[in-house]
């Protein structure tokens, strides 16, 4: 039996797809997923979404859909996890004790759980199905064939030690992992041992796409629109592959935000955001082995604090000096405290870590900037608001990594915040520098922070060029009554 006769089989998943006219692109990909016979609809589909004019004349091992989203990709996911799993014989690749998986891998478990849920529907609604299984709990379902559906995170030391027949990778466009750089192309890397033992192992990476960088796009470069390419990339708007979904959400998406719409519901990759550095630069300024500096006598040391409330954020801190000839900065220290916490303990925490450095004063985000600077002053140190956005800290950053005029920390946290941050260019033509979706950037930011003070010497400018008290300070200085204030009436009369 074909995926194609499953679908129209009532006893089966005909349920699902009770107007197959709304379905006939996800039948075309499907038959070339499984080089299934075509008719003359199928072809043109198939042509119009892959840019390829002959079908594969053998079942595809690795495929990547770009598909808007509310395109149908969950339910299409799932379906093909569960004829892989049912449908097909894998006991002669299994030995005594073995199982074979289906894995279903998402940026978290609560992402995968969408693609999962359709899974477990089929099972319980199908009776020829639910004879199969034979337990089950929240994340798997373990069939009497000696094969099992499971979620799991996106995560490359989670990936291994397991017998694939199948691997969906779902929203693999958004996958963030902190403890690597390039966690999607590490991933992807991780699972290959995995089903190389097993005949026709499918790989089915589908998502909406997002930025052009990652195995999302490296696959669509390479691969869609290559006849003999033994990779099929398919590419499809949402109103192409669900005709069912509202046109109006649609316009008034494109109208809202262009750029964005034109990836959530055209399935285009965004042309608004690119990479902010490369690894490659990352790595030439990254110091092997230095996990933190201490402190020396006689060297002046700066510091730069990124609060939290302490029940999201990781509240984070940087240490660093200048040195050499040419002068760079030196990033010595990096503390991380993540969620929960004590906003109060890690302020205390972080004073007695910048005294050991004799620290008096330091630099932070203007986040809770009234209740940041009164803790910190309770602890002995004066806490200055940040005078610019982290997006211009970031962009003072680039260039001293570029000229490698900064020595970091073998971090691989900080390394993978900075070579995951994201530049975009808004309508108004200005670009700004964040953290992707669903990824952080504490770390980075108070390095770039730190950064930021520690060359601004090197430009001449003292701490208080920087950061000149202001009312309220202690070391406020009122102007003198004599000397009018630089923005008053009569200074700016003179103008």
């Amino acid at each position: 039996m074909s995926i194609l006769d499953a679908v129209r089989d009532p006893q089966l998943f005909a349920g699902w797809f009770r107007d197959p006219s709304t379905w006939q692109a996800w039948f075309a990909f499907l038959a070339a997923l499984f080089a299934l016979p075509m008719d003359a609809e199928a072809l043109a589909l198939y042509r119009r979404h892959t840019g390829r004019t002959e079908p594969p004349t053998e079942p595809v091992r690795e495929a990547w859909v770009v598909v808007g989203r509310r395109g149908g990709k969950s339910i299409i996911a799932a379906l093909v996890s569960v004829f892989v799993a049912v449908f097909r014989d894998h006991s002669a690749v299994l030995a005594p004790g073995e199982r074979g998986t289906v894995m279903i891998l998402a940026a978290d478990r609560r992402q995968a759980r969408t693609v999962f849920r359709y899974v477990a529907g089929f099972f319980d609604s199908v009776p020829m199905l639910e004879r199969m299984v034979e337990s089950r709990t929240a994340e798997a379902i373990h069939l009497t064939n000696r094969v099992s559906i499971e979620v799991h995170t996106a995560n490359y030391r989670a990936v291994r030690g397991y017998t694939m027949v199948a691997v969906v990778a779902d929203e693999v466009a958004f996958w963030r992992d902190e403890s690597t750089a390039n966690p999607d192309a590490e991933i992807i890397a991780a699972l290959r041992p995995g089903m190389a033992t097993v005949p026709g192992a499918l790989l089915l990476g589908i998502s909406s796409p997002y930025s052009k960088r990652g195995v999302l796009f490296d696959a669509y470069q390479r691969h869609h629109g290559v006849d003999d390419s033994p990779v099929l990339v398919w590419q499809g708007a949402s109103a192409d592959m669900n005709p069912t979904i509202d046109p109006a959400v649609i316009e008034r998406a494109y109208v809202e935000d262009e750029a964005s719409a034109s990836a959530e519901y055209g399935a285009e990759f965004r042309r608004d955001i690119e990479g902010f550095v490369s690894r490659e630069a990352v790595d030439a300024v990254v110091i092997p082995e230095r996990r933190e500096l201490p402190s020396v006598e006689g060297v002046r040391y700066y510091a730069f604090v990124d609060p939290s409330g302490g029940s999201s954020d990781s509240m984070t801190l940087a240490v660093a000096h200048e040195e050499g000839n040419p002068k760079r900065a030196v990033l010595d220290l990096v503390r991380e405290v993540r969620p929960p916490f004590s906003p109060d303990a890690v302020v205390e925490e972080f004073a007695e870590t910048l005294r050991r450095y004799r620290i008096g004063q330091v630099v932070g985000d203007r986040y809770g900037a009234e209740w940041v600077g009164e803790r910190f002053r309770k602890a002995g140190i004066t806490y200055k608001p940040a005078e610019k956005p982290k997006s211009d800290l970031y962009r003072e950053l680039l260039p001293a990594i570029n000229a490698q005029t900064v020595e970091l920390l073998d971090h691989p946290k900080l390394i993978a915040q900075l070579c995951q941050l994201e530049r975009r260019t808004a309508r108004g033509g200005r670009d700004s520098i964040d953290h992707a979706p669903r990824a952080h950037d504490d770390i980075a930011n108070v390095c770039a922070g730190v950064v930021h003070l520690v060359l601004g010497r090197r430009r001449g400018l003292t701490f208080a060029d920087l950061y000149p008290p202001r009312p309220g300070d202690p070391d406020y200085v009122p102007p003198p009554e004599d000397e009018p204030h630089e923005c008053s009436p009569t200074k700016l009369g003179r103008r």
